[in-house]
């Protein structure tokens, strides 16, 4: 099976960079690749199509093929998966790049311990908090309830079936029974 996919027309819409769900041999999510690498793992036996969208093809010179939504590998991959880096970016993500006191999604965000270093907090998941730096600068040197701003989420160890979620930005509703619980 043999098919070319860098035509002009594709380059221009830019058609193989959408994004693809692609889930182990048991339906679990693994991660999101470009429909480029889904149509090579499909076309290389490695993997099957489970959900396409109707209204895009892709387009070669012989024939049309469905443009892959999600896809599965035909081998199941053990894969040892390790604990989510702690870093700012992955802090903004699981908070949903808003700031935990106030809310706000539009603002210049830092990195918030909730109990502060210099009182004993430590750098892990459930003391570090997105914030905004008005709500930082008021919270200073306290703890939420000595600086009466409570917390809008609770945090917690993100896995990594939530960064993809939050990668996503907009969910497409066909992969919500393999993201969330049912």
């Amino acid at each position: 099976m043999e098919a070319k996919f860098e035509s002009t027309s594709i380059k221009q819409n830019g058609l193989l960079s959408g994004k693809v769900l692609l889930l182990n041999q048991s339906y679990e999510p693994l991660t999101l690749c470009n429909v480029k690498k889904a149509l090579i793992l499909i076309f290389l036996d490695k993997a099957e199509l489970v959900v396409d969208l109707k209204e895009k093809k892709i387009h070669s010179s012989a024939r049309n093929y469905p443009y892959p939504s999600i896809i599965r590998l035909k081998n199941y991959v053990r894969i040892p998966y390790k604990n989510i880096i702690l870093s700012r970016k992955n802090v903004i993500k699981r908070d949903g790049y808003r700031c935990g006191y106030c809310g706000k999604r539009n603002a210049e965000l830092t990195i918030d311990h909730i109990l502060p270093k210099s009182r004993g907090g430590k750098d892990t998941w459930d003391n570090l908090v997105t914030c905004c730096i008005k709500c930082n600068n008021k919270k200073g040197n306290q703890t939420p309830n000595e600086a009466e701003m409570p917390l809008l989420v609770k945090p917690y160890t993100p896995d990594h079936i939530m960064l993809i979620k939050t990668e996503l930005g907009k969910l497409d509703e066909q992969w919500r029974p393999f993201l969330f619980d049912k």
